[in-house]
């Protein structure tokens, strides 16, 4: 490696290797190889002449691996990046991004979406569209590990705190009936109990409600586990799907306008 990458280079690859860190900062070179700010660019601009680094965008990078042959450009894992966008701030893979995760969709995400307690726009790295979602770090809760290979992992909302998500933010995961499919698929694995203490917890009336109704509507809750949810209610409705038009009738018991068919919500256990 040293007689064809030169020693400074062969010095930053090394460094990465052993770090695990092959999707890697400015910082993180200056910190391999003890040189300057100024250096540390000059470096993996030539690296990057070599085929050796890709640029994902201004100050940050990935390693093209070796075994990928002539090849002088390679893009990582986009939860390795999405990670990498976040800096310090504590972060999760959520939404879209984490049912996919999880395997509670159909259809892939085309965005990857996390929450993140810095405030962060959206950003295009390496062909991906990345979305952020502020959170305030009370909000911060129901998240796991997710190994996106042997040696590196990612932050992810775990099931029930994806779905409490989802019911928040319908648009960043396609739909309530896309919510309802993911609840219908994994209803073995979900735990009711936790999605209602996590609707809670977050207190956000629409989650409440929908959560309710959707767990009231397939079965997935006795109604001992339901009655917190409705404790919590105020007289104020809400539409089932946000992403609809305000039509459909009014239901009382959970405040809600179903503006989604019954239908429709049947036709999820078929999916």
């Amino acid at each position: 490696m040293a007689k064809t990458l030169g020693p400074r280079v062969a010095q930053l690859l090394t460094g990465l290797h052993e770090r695990q860190r092959p999707t890697f900062t400015l910082g993180d070179v200056a910190a391999i190889t003890g040189l300057s700010a100024s250096a540390s660019r000059s470096l993996v601009h030539k690296a990057q002449q070599r085929g050796v680094v890709t640029r994902l965008k201004p100050g940050l990078f990935c390693l093209v691996p070796f075994e990928l042959g002539r090849a002088t450009e390679h893009v990582d894992s986009p939860y390795i990046i999405a990670r990498e966008l976040a800096g310090e701030a504590p972060y999760f893979i959520s939404h879209g991004s984490a049912m996919e995760l999880h395997r509670m969709v159909t259809q892939p995400s085309l965005t990857i979406t996390v929450s993140c307690t810095r405030r962060l726009r959206v950003k295009a790295v390496g062909g991906y569209d990345f979305r952020f979602v502020q959170l305030r770090p009370e909000q911060f809760f129901g998240v796991m590990k997710y190994w996106v290979d042997k040696e590196r992992f990612v932050i992810v909302s775990d099931r029930e705190r994806t779905i409490v998500d989802c019911l928040r933010r319908p648009d960043f995961s396609g739909g309530i009936t896309e919510v309802a499919k993911a609840m219908w698929m994994r209803r073995e694995a979900i735990n009711s109990s936790q999605l209602v203490q996590y609707a809670l917890q977050l207190d956000v009336g629409a989650v409440v409600r929908r959560l309710g109704y959707l767990l009231e509507y397939y079965g997935m809750a006795e109604e001992d586990v339901l009655q917190p949810l409705r404790e919590s209610l105020t007289d104020t409705y809400q539409r089932l799907d946000p992403l609809l038009p305000q039509e459909g009738s009014s239901l009382a018991r959970w405040r809600l306008q179903l503006n989604v068919s019954e239908e429709e919500l049947d036709m999820v256990r078929s999916s």
